[in-house]
């Protein structure tokens, strides 16, 4: 099959299967307007720059990650998630709430366009075949993952589109170059384990058409427009910036801090991705732990079978079906190149697209078991391509019905923190406004500080990121001016009145400091909880002194608990006390103070 059917079904089946592909993201998103939800950290980050789209500010290049040295790092190759989130956002009312939807409004679009491929390939079989993978993708990735705007996350969907589109293309469908490039951009600017594969895929599937006679061409010309256009912003960055941030990326993924997994790690981590069990009755990423219950032998399996329907298609198998089948191949080596060159932690948010590719895999193989059964029974061919469309209508609606009732139970992203800067920013707005301590009400700046011992910052940015939205003039520190973004700081000034965030050990510090007016706190454990955190603090204190950890390490469990829990030196035993007081959660406190006040130099962890 070359270019479009000849025959395509009325557009009521196209909107049909969206309707019920897209039913459990829309239930969640109509869910989540129950529960106030407080963005915290990564999710504010990326707020703020959504907030800035169609503004002076608007960004130009992605969300700050592990990239170079904290908090200076580099970012994300580029901006195009905030400028599809912004319309949504804007429209909604610009609430945390509308960021949510947002998050959703892009993924619906990945499933129309992943769902018009289909149409375009193979009619209303091809429609309902698509529905099916896409209700057993979403499934898997589940409703936290697929309503939050996390850069990990976005591209989630489009990964699928992308695909799609490349196998299209190496079926003769050169106008598919179009959604190809923008979702493959979506993909690569958005998160950078991406990006090999995206580009590698889409300069591949553009230089192949160019390379074929007729509308091909100009179909590749239209795409590469397309695509540079898409690219501007980040090209920009480069321009005007020393350095850009391609040059910080280029020189950071050239010359890693941390040593590679490599090869052994990474074909083993690759083998768990391809566990489909794994996938279709578990959280790919709601726990953070998709790896662990998945088998790589089960995932060998997978491979083996995947092997036998390449065999069995390249003998029996419509050239269309070749085509998905070289595409799934170049997919399965891209990523292990991919998962071969993660350096440091294999954090489960790295890999979270191979997913997607499995299940394209699968549907490969399931194609090609159906080919094998039509060429041993070639009178049954005529009548077997209506039974098949309905079984994959069938499984779509069901695998989707399953996921809404899931998903109508939807949780918010970080619910410990967001109920902590709930808490919290309330009363800190209401203090500003009536002029407690040196605040001098609404119409003047103020500097958003915070000393935080679990959460790296997390309530800090969510709680500048509320008295901004409220209208506030905050800004935070010059240490934060990347991932604040360029103009969300300012210097520190003895005329311009801070709000500090203190929690656990540094509550008591600046509750100390002459001029700090307390004006808000929070206390997530009740009394029993707090009793259990004191006594697990201690035990893994001692235990940590038994087994001869350094001092700086043990000090940490009161000063830096995030860092602490990061560590490969502690025992199963010291991981798992650190992860109960993580869970358990601190105490913090705001304080209204002068902009030049500080604890006593050194202050209970040695810093400020």
């Amino acid at each position: 099959m070359t270019g479009a059917p000849r025959s395509l079904p009325r557009p009521s089946a196209l909107a049909g299967a969206v309707a019920v592909v897209a039913l459990p993201l829309v239930i969640a998103a109509i869910a989540l307007r129950a529960d106030h939800w407080y963005p915290v950290l990564d999710l504010a980050m990326t707020e703020f720059r959504v907030r800035d789209v169609f503004s002076s500010h608007t960004p130009i290049i992605g969300l700050p990650g592990r990239i170079g040295e904290y908090p200076n790092q580099g970012s994300h190759p580029g901006p195009l998630s905030f400028y599809l989130l912004a319309p949504t956002y804007r429209l909604l009312g610009s609430s945390s709430w509308a960021l949510q939807v947002s998050a959703v409004v892009v993924h619906v679009a990945a499933v129309v366009t992943a769902l018009w491929i289909g149409r375009r390939r193979g009619g209303l079989a091809g429609v309902a075949a698509v529905a099916a993978l896409l209700a057993v993708v979403i499934r898997g990735y589940g409703q936290l993952l697929l309503t939050q705007p996390w850069n990990p996350y976005l591209p989630l969907l489009a990964w699928i589109v992308v695909l799609l589109a490349v196998w299209s293309v190496l079926a003769g469908d050169s106008l598919m170059l179009v959604p190809l490039v923008v979702a493959a951009s979506l993909c690569a600017q958005t998160h950078v384990p991406y990006l090999v594969s995206c580009a590698v895929l889409t300069i591949g599937a553009l230089v192949y058409a160019a390379s074929r006679p007729g509308t091909s061409r100009r179909h590749a010309a239209i795409a590469a427009g397309v695509g540079v256009l898409l690219w501007l912003p980040p090209m920009l960055d480069q321009l005007v910036h020393d350095p850009g941030n391609v040059r910080k990326l280029l020189d950071h993924f050239s010359t890693p801090s941390e040593p590679v997994i490599g090869f052994g790690d990474g074909v083993r981590l690759a083998l768990r991705h391809l566990d489909v069990w794994a996938g279709f009755v578990g959280d790919l990423g709601g726990s953070g732990q998709f790896v662990s219950p998945s088998s790589p032998w089960r995932g060998v399996a997978t491979l083996v079978v995947w092997a036998v329907s390449v065999a069995v298609a390249w003998r029996i198998g419509s050239r269309t079906l070749k085509c998905l089948h070289v595409t799934v191949a170049a997919a399965l080596v891209l990523g292990l190149f991919s998962m071969v060159r993660i350096f440091g932690l294999a954090w489960y948010y790295l890999t979270l697209w191979a997913w997607g590719t499995t299940t394209i895999a699968v549907a490969a193989i399931v194609w090609t078991g159906l080919s094998l059964v039509r060429n041993l029974r070639p009178r049954h061919a005529g009548s077997a391509r209506p039974a098949v469309a309905g079984a994959a209508a069938a499984l779509a609606v069901l695998v989707s019905v399953s996921s809404a009732v899931a998903f109508a139970d939807a949780e918010v992203p970080e619910e410990r923190l967001s109920e902590a800067v709930a808490a919290l920013s309330g009363p800190t707005y209401d203090a500003v406004v009536a002029g407690l301590g040196v605040a001098d009400g609404t119409g003047v700046p103020y500097q958003v500080r915070w000393s935080d011992v679990a959460d790296i910052g997390s309530p800090g940015f969510g709680l500048l990121n509320e008295l901004e939205r409220r209208g506030l003039d905050v800004a935070g520190d010059e240490f934060f001016d990347v991932p604040l973004t360029a103009y969300r700081w300012r210097d520190r000034s003895a005329d311009i009145a801070q709000i500090h965030l203190a929690t656990g050990a540094w509550i008591d510090t600046w509750a100390a400091v002459p001029g700090a007016v307390l004006v808000a706190s929070y206390e997530p454990r009740d009394r029993q909880e707090q009793v259990l955190y004191a006594e697990t603090r201690q035990r893994v204190i001692d235990r940590m002194r038994a087994e001869g950890r350094s001092p700086e390490l043990i000090g940490n469990v009161d000063c830096n608990l995030f860092l602490t829990s990061l560590s490969t030196a502690l025992s199963s035993a010291d991981l798992a006390d650190i992860e109960l007081l993580l869970e358990l959660g601190q105490p913090m406190a705001v304080f209204i103070a002068p902009g030049d006040a500080d604890p006593p130099p050194g202050g209970p962890c040695g810093f400020v």
